[in-house]
């Protein structure tokens, strides 16, 4: 998917599944949670990330029905 075709909100919504795939990686390799090392002591805004990074996908694969996208 091109991202110079993308509205605002996919461009956002794209950059938070790169950031919860990368973690999730992260995750899967090494055992570490990037989310959990940076924002741990912030266990609400760490919340807040994960269900922006899950509303994201969401986001994404409604991508398709965009009509600010697809024009």
């Amino acid at each position: 998917m091109m991202t110079k075709n993308l509205c605002g909100l996919h461009k956002v919504g794209m950059i938070l599944v790169w950031i919860g795939a990368f973690n999730w990686g992260l995750v899967g390799a090494f055992n570490f949670n990037l989310v959990d090392a940076i924002l741990g002591s912030v266990p609400t805004v760490e919340r807040i990330v994960y269900v922006l990074v899950g509303l994201s996908a969401l986001a994404m694969l409604a991508c398709r029905s965009c009509k600010a996208c697809n024009r």
